[in-house]
Formats: C-alpha cells, sequence, structure tokens
C-alpha cells in the first residue's frame, strides 16, 4: 500500500503574484518549468483548463521515446490568489486522488509570497524544492 505524506514550502517571488499565477495555469509559463531537469514538457502535450471540474495533463518527455502523464482535476480556481487541485500517480491509490495540492498567492506590495501545501500519496519535500525553480 502506497505512504500517505505531506508537506509544504513558502517561497516569495520577485514579481506581482498574476505573473506566478500565470506560471501554474498558462501552458507556455508551465511548461518552462514543470517536471525534472531532465524532462521536457511540451506545450503541445499541456492540458490546463483552470476552471472548478476542469483537468489538468502534463506529458514528461525524455530520451529514447520516454514519455510519463501527470493529470488530475481542479477543484477551487480563485485567480489570482488560490488554486487547489488533485494529482494521479502512479502507485494506484483506487477511486481517489493521489494527492491535493493547495496553493495560495499572496500580494507583497509587487511581490508574491506563493505558499505550496500537497498532501496524500507520492507527496514529498524533495519534490518541493523544483518549486523554486518556476520561470515567471
Amino acid at each position: 500500500m502506497a505512504r500517505t505524506a505531506e508537506y509544504g514550502l513558502t517561497l516569495v517571488f520577485d514579481v506581482p503574484r498574476e505573473q506566478v499565477w500565470a506560471a501554474w495555469t498558462e501552458p507556455e509559463r508551465f511548461s518552462r518549468w514543470f517536471g525534472p531537469a531532465s524532462l521536457a514538457t511540451p506545450v503541445g502535450r499541456l492540458t490546463l483548463d483552470a476552471w472548478p471540474g476542469g483537468i489538468w495533463r502534463a506529458t514528461l518527455v525524455g530520451e529514447e521515446g520516454f514519455e510519463a502523464t501527470l493529470d488530475g482535476t481542479y477543484r477551487e480556481v480563485e485567480p489570482p490568489e488560490r488554486l487547489v487541485f488533485t494529482t494521479g500517480g502512479p502507485d494506484g491509490t483506487g477511486d481517489g486522488p493521489a494527492s491535493v495540492v493547495t496553493i495560495e498567492l499572496t500580494d507583497l506590495a509587487g511581490r508574491t509570497e506563493m505558499r505550496f501545501h500537497q498532501y496524500g500519496v507520492g507527496a514529498d519535500q524533495a519534490r518541493a524544492g523544483r518549486l523554486s525553480l518556476i520561470h515567471i
């Protein structure tokens, strides 16, 4: 059985929160940073239907034809301050989502504080470090 975990991370970006929001909701921006550095996330392989009940899907592409698709459903979408979505996972968690991600963006006079929280299967602190590489 897969292990359930949770972690949180708070980062501050030196840009307005609308730009951080766009990094999570616009395919052209999302594709710049999502996934491990060794894999690409082509814009043409992304779906970001950011509305409650909408889906997100990202196919990561690597060498020698490697592909991995991640997906989930948006639960809450409150631009530009709150985004909650589920993620699927390779661990086969049955009918429910593998994890739930909550992103909260706070305006700091032109800068943005991003609070990231993930709870569920596959959530681990090692993956959180990649978020600091978001390209705005």
